[in-house]
């Protein structure tokens, strides 16, 4: 089992990271919360979860213990796979989960997308308990600022690409893009992806 990869970050995308180790390129699918963090740097440390179907071998890496605990308690609820995890933990922080599921949030968990009114309260029901014996809660590091980009076209592209990677159609996330781009030029490729998974329907 793969506990972690520390190496060189050589590409990294809103949706995946390749971690050089050893000679080894180490391919995972991460969340935005991780691109935010691991984005510029040189040498990361990404923590794996290792997916294994009889049709796939996928691993997904994430900056924090306290984020693959979150994903590993998202996969055991039913009806949330690992690319649902994964869309969760890029629309809210893990503190924000956490206050959701706490708090029985539906709405805020509704609003992430593939998250119907049944499986927000199988989340908040079945993790109400787990998120606080689990420790995740208290464990929490601080949220680190990003730098915001200049605006340009790769911020766009990087956006739909991501969108894409999550299961988007590239058409209709270009437009939610371009929109988002027009009326706030300065976010980040992650915050627009954001917003961007709030509104593609």
């Amino acid at each position: 089992m793969i506990e972690y990869v520390k190496g060189e970050l050589t590409d990294v995308t809103p949706a995946y990271a390749v971690v050089e180790a050893h000679g080894v390129g180490y391919g995972m699918n991460i969340s935005l919360n991780t691109y935010s963090a691991i984005q510029g740097k040189k040498e990361v440390r990404l923590w794996v979860f290792e997916s294994i179907r009889e049709d796939a071998y996928q691993l997904f890496g994430f900056a924090s213990r306290q984020e693959r605990e979150m994903f590993m308690l998202l996969i055991t609820v039913s009806g949330v796979g690992a690319n649902t995890a994964r869309m969760i933990l890029s629309s809210l922080s893990v503190q924000e989960l956490c206050n959701a599921i706490s708090t029985g949030d539906e709405r805020l968990l509704k609003g992430v997308k593939g998250i119907g009114l049944r499986t927000a309260q199988r989340i908040i029901v079945d993790l109400k308990d787990k998120i606080i014996t689990s420790g995740i809660a208290q464990e929490l590091p601080s949220n680190a600022g990003t730098a915001t980009p200049l605006v340009d076209n790769s911020v766009k592209d990087e956006a739909v690409g991501a969108l894409t990677m999550l299961g988007f159609a590239p058409a209709p996330s270009a437009k939610v893009v371009l929109a988002i781009l027009k009326e706030q030029p300065g976010l980040p490729v992650e915050q627009v992806v954001k917003l961007a998974l709030k509104q593609i329907k």
